[in-house]
């Protein structure tokens, strides 16, 4: 029986760590015995801090509105409660990057969080850039006007009610498809019969 060497292995098996722990403080990145303890530590670090990381930038993107919301007259939680009522989805990140670039922007946001604190903007209401929407009625430069969410539902509805669908379009696979919403059986028929059953 050959005798069986280890050695390019281990070399290999060091070499690849002392590689990764290239840059390391002292014998960190000379020793292997140290090099793969700091490693193993390093690890546990990244894992720990790629869900820390997002708790650090929240807490920063809400300290710079904070700062922001100051120079506005208002506090952060009262400003965060009127977005909220008032129905406007902006996450912090973004309202962090509009208070640094664009201060006229934030101060408009501003005034509809205080709108939306005293209960005239409602979560109906559209906010579509620099135009607010207030149940139809537009309160800014432009001149479009916009229904709310409900009444555009209820005219579908209607649409739908009135308007007779084409069976004869509709391939076998969407026929059955209606069938089965419809809760009619038609298993084993051809297209016509289909059309038929559904048309009763």
């Amino acid at each position: 029986m050959a005798r069986v060497k280890n050695g390019a292995v281990t070399k290999a098996r060091h070499k690849k760590v002392l590689k990764e722990a290239k840059g390391y403080f002292g014998s960190k990145h000379r020793l292997y015995k140290t090099a793969k303890e700091q490693l193993m530590h390093s690890g546990q670090y990244a894992f720990r801090d790629r869900k820390q990381k997002k708790r650090d930038f929240r807490k920063l993107w809400i300290t710079r509105i904070n700062a922001a919301c100051r120079q506005n007259d208002i506090s952060y939680s009262r400003f965060i409660e009127g977005l909220t009522k008032a129905g406007v989805e902006v996450n912090r990140k973004m309202l962090s990057e509009i208070a640094i670039n664009d201060p006229k922007m934030f101060s408009e946001f501003v005034k509809v969080a205080k709108d939306g604190k005293a209960g005239k903007i409602t979560k109906m209401t559209e906010v579509i850039g620099r135009e607010v929407t207030i149940n139809g009625k537009t309160t800014a430069k432009k001149e479009t006007v916009k229904e709310t969410k409900k009444e555009t539902v209820k005219e579908d509805k209607k649409e739908t009610k009135n308007e007779k669908v084409d069976y004869s379009k509709m391939t076998v696979a969407e026929l059955k498809e209606v069938a089965s919403k419809k809760k009619i059986d038609v298993t084993g028929l051809k297209k016509a019969e289909i059309i038929a059953a559904l048309e009763k």
